[in-house]
């Protein structure tokens, strides 16, 4: 039996954020893998953003997505919390970036949306 597309979309938003959350727990610990962990992270945020976000949910997720990509970009100040600054800045900056590639295919499914024209 097939998985359908909306179990697949869930599932690879689960393990986006598994992943995005372990990575930064284990900051230090996984950075040989770093590259490989970005790359997982991208192509599960590539499917979320295919198969998760529908035209009703394109206006809440983009502006939830610019929150996040403005949370990573100032996420080094969290450095300075004793014992846990280094772990959320990993964490945040992960969920940024598997939020950026969905956020990019959801905003090009938008924009060709409104190319169309109405009604179309």
């Amino acid at each position: 039996m097939a998985m359908d597309t909306q179990k697949l979309g869930s599932w690879a938003f689960i393990l986006g954020v598994l992943i995005a959350f372990v990575a930064g727990l284990a900051a230090g610990a996984v950075s040989a893998y770093a590259g490989w962990i970005a790359l997982a992270l991208v192509v599960l945020g590539i499917i979320v953003g295919f198969l998760n976000i529908g035209a009703k949910e394109v206006n809440d997720f983009l502006i939830a997505a610019i929150a996040l990509s403005m949370l990573a970009v100032s996420a080094a100040g969290l450095n300075f919390i004793p014992f846990l600054g280094v772990y959320l800045v990993g964490m945040v900056q992960n969920i940024a970036a598997f939020v950026a590639p969905a956020a990019l295919i959801v905003a090009l499914k938008a924009i060709y949306a409104l190319a169309r024209g109405p009604g179309k």
